[in-house]
């Protein structure tokens, strides 16, 4: 039985200003800072293997004011929720479980927003092998998730109280399968889809797959929860394309290649469903020689559209970039220290003030300080502990 879910006046604009989605409508951060309520629920996903001593999904309250986190706490245990989303209107969190392929799922939690505690709707196969990456679309109709170990993206659709509808089987259907391989013969011998989400009012779905070295725009259907292949894009041979951000205005889109360590701008046509390549740049500075075992993660625009950060494990630092507002093309500005080791994961709060930075191997969530004119970051410790920190997602609290 269904559950119907009332949203409040407020709850609605907080979500418009939070950006659950980076595909939502530009805004100032002046602006939504003036909106948003004195504190937030964040949750933090993890790695659940032996010897993390994670025990599932974690939760804290942040204060946007001062950006101080309480103590956090477990809000619910599963295996290996490495990557967290938001419905757009309903208190309903989605998380994978990173498994092999006969124990992997995508679940549909519960918020009591008095606590962040979270009670399992229900959960459905994601049709493939460690699913690293899921999302939701503006109109919270589907979840779109990637299986990066059997190189699969998947859309599920959604009820109306956000509870889960398996795989539509069939093509066009809910389950795409990529094929290929590119230079890397550890990382790249097949397909390995590491992230998908939404653009265009929900018309298309971008997807980069590391193994491929190629970003795969997909045709979406939210209505009938189904994906078709649009169109592949090619980054330069062995670079590994990650994660993609897509800039406010939806010109333009920039993906972080975690193989080469560069992140690569496009322009977006929004109609079409087309990127363009303008540039590739790397995300450390040039004196630094000796690159082993570094590889890069997550990339993020931040919310006022001016600035771009990406991610370096190994460095563990955060890239900071300026963005021509014309052009698109980025400007390295430099680096800053997670003060932490291996950031995985990283996000600019709703109201563009601060950044988190989940460093995986360190057991830290670090906390900066957003320079709104220059985009730098000043780190204002001190770190926080949470075991094996690999994802941080932010809901509006009353």
């Amino acid at each position: 039985m269904q559950t119907s879910i009332a949203v409040s006046h407020w709850r609605s604009l907080a979500i418009a200003c939070l950006g659950v989605s980076a595909w939502l409508l530009p805004y100032t951060a002046e602006t939504c800072a003036a909106q948003v309520p004195r504190s937030r629920l964040v949750w933090f996903g993890t790695y659940t293997n032996e010897g993390t001593g994670a025990g599932g999904i974690y939760v804290s309250r942040f204060d946007p004011i001062t950006g101080q986190l309480t103590a956090p706490k477990l809000a619910a245990t599963t295996e290996n929720p490495s990557f967290l989303a938001l419905h757009p209107t309903l208190p309903v969190l989605y998380a994978v479980s990173e498994m092999a392929a006969n124990k992997s799922q995508i679940l549909a939690w519960r918020i009591d927003e008095a606590t962040g505690q979270l009670a399992l709707a229900n959960q459905q196969a994601s049709a493939g092998a460690g699913p690293c990456y899921l999302s939701v679309d503006r109109s919270g109709r589907v979840v779109l998730a990637a299986n990066y170990g059997s190189g699969s993206v998947v859309c599920l659709g959604l009820n109306n109280d956000g509870s889960l509808r398996p795989v539509v089987p069939g093509s066009p259907g809910g389950f795409l399968q990529h094929a290929g391989s590119s230079l890397h013969k550890q990382r790249q011998a097949g397909p390995h889809a590491h992230s998908i989400d939404a653009a265009s009012e929900g018309r298309f779905a971008v997807a980069c797959d590391l193994g491929l070295d190629q970003i795969l725009i997909h045709a979406l259907d939210p209505a009938a929860a189904t994906l078709k292949l649009h169109r592949a894009v090619a980054v330069q041979p062995g670079a590994g394309p990650r994660h993609f951000a897509l800039h406010p205005n939806s010109r333009f889109g920039y993906a972080i290649n975690e193989l080469d360590l560069t992140v690569t701008a496009f322009a977006w046509d929004a109609q079409a469903g087309t990127l363009a390549h303008l540039q590739t740049l790397s995300t450390l500075p040039a004196h630094v020689a000796d690159r082993t075992g570094f590889s890069t993660a997550e990339i993020v625009v931040h919310p006022a559209g001016k600035y771009l950060y990406a991610s370096n494990r190994g460095h563990d630092s955060i890239a900071i970039y300026t963005i021509d507002k014309t052009s698109g093309k980025l400007t390295f500005v430099g680096v800053e220290p997670i003060h932490g080791k291996s950031p995985r994961h990283f996000v600019i709060d709703p109201s563009g003030a601060f950044l988190l930075a989940a460093g995986q191997t360190s057991d830290t969530i670090s906390l900066f300080k957003i320079d709104q004119a220059t985009g730098g970051l000043v780190f204002t410790g001190p770190v926080l502990k949470v075991p094996t920190p690999v994802c941080i997602c932010f809901y509006p609290s009353p």
